[in-house]
């Protein structure tokens, strides 16, 4: 599976955790940054991280800053990406079988390296349901499409 990855200054000891993690897995990865614990602005990594996603480069993506809502603010804004920010492993099975999201965005400040290995682990291998949410699915799409239309004009 190939997973973009980034996070900003707060979130940066998770990924290293999560990309050692990952690659133990034999996951294909890119990490879009940040590279340090040095200060730096979540918006760039974050949107750099989505629009790979929605672009189709990447099956899917994980972002990580100190409580997930930033990175889920941006990652939220492009095309075709369905983020979620999931503290536990009930909310990542969720996210995918309910929500097929596939973006993960996780909370530096409110789970440690072994939460998120786990988490990740549930989130990567819960397969979406289909059914009824299959139909919200297509909704949301719609949606998207629809207002990029009108974006358009």
């Amino acid at each position: 599976m190939k997973i973009a990855i980034g996070s900003d200054h707060g979130g940066f000891a998770l990924k290293t955790a999560l990309v050692k993690f990952l690659e133990g897995e034999r996951c294909e990865i890119k990490d879009f940054g940040t590279h340090s614990k040095e200060s730096c602005d979540y918006p760039i990594i974050g949107f750099d991280v989505a629009n790979a996603v929605s672009a189709g480069k990447f099956d899917r993506g994980i972002l990580l800053c100190k409580t997930g809502i930033g990175m889920g603010i941006i990652a939220n804004k492009l095309h075709g990406v369905r983020a979620a920010v999931c503290y536990d492993v009930d909310m990542a099975r969720a996210s995918r079988e309910h929500n097929d999201c596939n973006l993960l965005v996780l909370a530096a400040n409110y789970v440690d390296a072994g939460k998120a290995i786990q988490i990740t682990k549930v989130w990567l291998s819960t397969a979406h349901l289909g059914e009824r949410h299959a139909r919200r699915i297509e909704q949301i799409r719609k949606l998207e499409n629809d207002l990029k239309k009108r974006e358009r004009k």
